[in-house]
C-alpha cells in the first residue's frame, strides 16, 4: 500500500528497501522524497547513481543492462528511472508491456548492491493497479504524493513554518494558504524569505503580510475549474487576480465560452439521449477522464434552459469587450463565471431573466 511523504524518512530509518516508487505530481514533495532516498542511499554506501530516462526511443534493455553491470568506481550503486508521463488522452501507461516486464525482472530479483528508484510523476489511480506496481509494493516502497487541499494544506504549512523557528497564528496560516494557491513550491520560497526577514519565533498575520508576496499564479483555466467545481469563493479570487494581471479580456471569454457551450451541447444530447450513457460523447467532446467528474458534476446542477441563457450572456460580454453594447467586461465576464458556478435551485431562472442579469 503506497505511503505518505511524511512516512519515508521513518520508513528509511528501518532500513533501505532493493526499490523505491515515488508518484504524484506534486513536485516539491516528489522532489525532497527523491533526495530523501538519495541521501539515505549515500549513507548505505551506494555512491554511484546512474540516471536512466524514458522517453519514445528508449530501449528497456538498457535497464537491465545497468542493473546487471559490475561497476568500475563502486561496489554499491544507485540506479535512478524517471518514467516519461504519457500524453493527454493518450491510451498508453507509463511503461508498456515491454517497460513492465523489464522492472519486474529486476524487482523479482533484487540485488544487495544495487538500489532502484523510479519517479513517476504521471502515474495516475490506474496505474498504481499495474502489475509492476504490484511487484514492487511486495519488496520495496511505493510512496504517492498528493497537492495537500484545506486543511491538510494548512497543517502542511504550519510544519514547514515551525521547522523554519516560527509559532503561526491561524490567521497567518489562512492568509499563507491564500495567497500561495496550494502552490507548494511558491509557499517554499515565501517561509525562506520570512526565515530572511523576520526573527524566529510568533508570526501573526500582520507580519506576514508584510513579509510575503502574492505568489498566487492563476489561468483562465483555474477560473473554468473554480466555476464547475461551484466554489464560488474561488471564482471570485481567480477573477480578480486574472484582472490584477491585466489577463486580455478575449481569453478569458474565450475559456467560460468553450465551456459553456461543450456543457449545453452535452445537456442537449443527453436530454435526446434519455439519459443513456454519456462516454462517447465527453469522448467526442474531448471531455478528458481527470475533468469528467467536474463536468458531470456541473452537468447535474445546470439545466438546459440555463446554459442556454449563459451562452447568450457570452454573445452580450463578446460586444461589450468590443466596444459595441453597454456594461463593464469584467463584471460580464464575472456574471458569466457566477452563473457556471451556480447553485442547483439558483440555475432554475428563465432563459431571459439570466441575459438580463448578465
Amino acid at each position: 500500500m503506497p505511503i505518505a511523504p511524511t512516512q519515508l524518512d521513518q520508513r528509511l530509518a528501518q532500513g533501505l528497501a532493493p526499490v523505491y516508487l515515488l508518484v504524484g505530481s506534486e513536485p516539491l514533495q516528489l522532489g525532497e522524497a527523491a533526495d530523501a532516498v538519495r541521501a539515505a542511499a549515500r549513507q548505505h554506501g551506494f555512491s554511484e547513481r546512474e540516471v536512466l530516462e524514458t522517453g519514445p526511443e528508449f530501449a528497456w534493455s538498457s535497464l537491465a543492462g545497468a542493473f546487471g553491470s559490475l561497476s568500475l568506481f563502486a561496489e554499491r550503486r544507485m540506479i535512478e528511472l524517471r518514467l516519461a508521463t504519457p500524453k493527454a488522452g493518450s491510451k498508453a501507461d507509463a511503461v508498456g508491456r515491454e517497460g513492465s516486464e523489464a522492472i519486474r525482472r529486476c524487482v523479482d530479483q533484487p540485488s544487495a548492491d544495487v538500489l532502484l528508484l523510479i519517479l513517476a510523476p504521471g502515474l495516475d489511480w490506474k496505474g498504481l493497479k499495474a502489475t509492476w506496481v504490484q511487484a514492487i509494493e511486495r519488496v520495496g516502497v511505493v510512496v504517492q504524493v498528493r497537492e495537500p487541499q484545506g486543511r491538510q494544506l494548512n497543517q502542511w504549512l504550519e510544519g514547514r513554518l515551525r521547522r523554519a523557528g516560527f509559532v503561526p497564528s491561524t490567521e497567518a496560516l489562512a492568509l499563507l494558504a491564500e495567497r500561495v494557491e496550494g502552490n507548494l513550491l511558491a509557499a517554499d520560497q515565501e517561509i525562506t524569505k520570512l526565515a530572511l526577514a523576520l526573527t524566529p519565533g510568533p508570526l501573526d498575520a500582520e507580519g506576514l503580510l508584510a513579509a510575503v508576496a502574492d505568489s498566487a499564479r492563476y489561468g483562465v483555466f483555474d477560473l473554468v475549474d473554480a466555476a464547475l467545481a461551484g466554489d464560488r469563493a474561488r471564482v471570485a479570487r481567480v477573477l480578480e487576480g486574472l484582472r490584477a494581471e491585466g489577463t486580455a479580456e478575449p481569453l478569458v471569454l474565450w475559456a467560460l465560452a468553450r465551456e459553456v457551450r461543450k456543457l449545453a451541447a452535452l445537456a442537449f444530447a443527453r436530454a435526446r439521449a434519455k439519459r443513456q450513457p454519456l462516454g462517447p460523447l465527453l469522448k467526442a467532446h474531448q471531455v478528458w477522464e481527470s475533468r469528467r467528474p467536474l463536468v458531470m458534476a456541473a452537468l447535474e446542477r445546470l439545466p438546459l434552459t440555463h446554459l442556454w441563457a449563459l451562452l447568450s450572456c457570452c454573445a452580450e460580454a463578446d460586444l461589450a469587450i468590443k466596444g459595441r453594447a453597454d456594461g463593464e467586461p469584467w463584471q460580464r465576464l464575472g456574471a458569466i463565471a457566477e452563473g457556471l458556478a451556480a447553485a442547483p435551485a439558483e440555475a432554475r431562472i428563465v432563459a431571459g431573466e439570466r441575459v438580463k442579469h448578465c
